[in-house]
């Protein structure tokens, strides 16, 4: 006999729009926060930026960020729009670093794009709030 408390829902149904960008841009961050403190190409890029000494703090900002995103999206939104704001600001700064030292726009579109992409689901999250 099914117990009616306890129904087992497809995963498609828990899948939206909302769901979708926050998995894409917690696990985005969390991968390039690796990256950013163990790939040997990061290290370079940091020295082309000019900025060294910002890796590992970078690194660890794209960790904590992409974990409280996604912590935020399934117990605390409030904590999703937090780590919303936090990494967009990184990102703004790293489009500005990207236009600074006259990358190409390809080169800086990346860091825009996930700048605008948190940017939107901070709003998404406040309005859960």
């Amino acid at each position: 006999m099914e117990n009616p408390n306890f129904t087992i829902y497809p995963f498609y149904t828990f899948m939206n729009l909302l769901t979708g960008l926050t998995l894409i841009s917690s696990i985005s961050f969390l991968f390039f926060g690796v990256a950013c403190l163990f790939d040997v190409r990061m290290k370079d890029e940091f020295l082309r930026y000019d900025l060294a000494d910002k890796r590992r703090l970078t690194g660890f900002l794209q960790i904590f960020g992409g974990i409280g995103v996604l912590v935020g999206w399934l117990f605390a939104p409030v904590l999703a729009f937090v780590a919303c704001l936090g990494l967009a600001l990184l990102m703004v700064l790293g489009f500005r670093v990207r236009i600074k030292i006259k990358d190409t726009w390809l080169q800086s579109l990346p860091s825009l794009c996930y700048a605008l992409l948190n940017i939107y689901l901070a709003i998404r999250y406040l309005a859960i709030l």
